[in-house]
């Protein structure tokens, strides 16, 4: 998810909670395309999902009978995911946990760990989070990162600061090791979006999903 902090001086959970205070509801409820057309044939197992926002990702992994972890730094997010979670009949398959991903990171292994649109205006380490989920990756299991290529055309106020990367740059940041993992996908794709007249628009994302074959 893209922060719009509105004062750089906030610390990540406010300027987030600020976010999510601004409307009853920020997203649609519905998990993210990518992660639909990713996940939709992986087994079943544990899943962390990083960033999790309302909870729309970790709701339909639940719903086709996956054990899932939701970290969000929003208190405001966490509990509306646990609300549509239970809404859903599926809130005793998700467990909902509280993280700046700065200062902490999810213990245990998963066997999916699933990171959609972790960009941010803020002071955010997102190399090293997501070193952190490769890490949290059993064997056999599937590390996902979706993320956007450039900004939308009606952004008003780009930020240069905030680093866009390839899906490439996003593979060697990760600095996995040789032989350890499978590259199952690194490509830019289409992605339909309105703007906020309403429109659709083009945007083009990016994908990444590696899979690891050994500790």
């Amino acid at each position: 998810m893209t922060a719009h902090p509105h004062d750089e001086a906030l610390s990540a959970a406010a300027l987030w909670d600020a976010r999510y205070a601004e409307s009853h509801r920020i997203w649609s409820g519905n998990p993210n395309a990518t992660l639909v057309r990713e996940a939709a044939d992986l087994a079943p197992g544990r899943a962390l999902d990083i960033g999790c926002g309302e909870g729309g990702d970790a709701i339909w992994l639940a719903e086709r009978g996956w054990t899932v972890t939701g970290i969000d730094v929003s208190r405001i997010a966490l509990a509306r995911a646990a609300e549509h979670a239970r809404e859903k009949g599926v809130g005793d398959r998700i467990e909902w946990e509280w993280h700046d991903l700065g200062a902490t990171f999810p213990t245990g292994g998963f066997d999916l760990v699933s990171a959609h649109f972790l960009h941010s205006h803020g002071d955010l380490p997102r190399e090293a989070i997501l070193r952190s989920a490769a890490a949290a990756v059993l064997p056999g299991g599937v590390l996902l990162i979706v993320g956007h290529s450039g900004l939308p055309a009606w952004e008003e106020n780009p930020h240069p600061e905030m680093e866009l990367p390839t899906p490439a740059s996003v593979l060697a940041a990760l600095e996995l090791p040789d032989g350890a993992w499978e590259v199952l996908r690194c490509e830019e794709h289409e992605r339909i979006q309105n703007d906020p007249d309403g429109k659709p628009t083009t945007r083009i994302d990016n994908t990444l999903k590696v899979r690891r074959i050994s500790a």
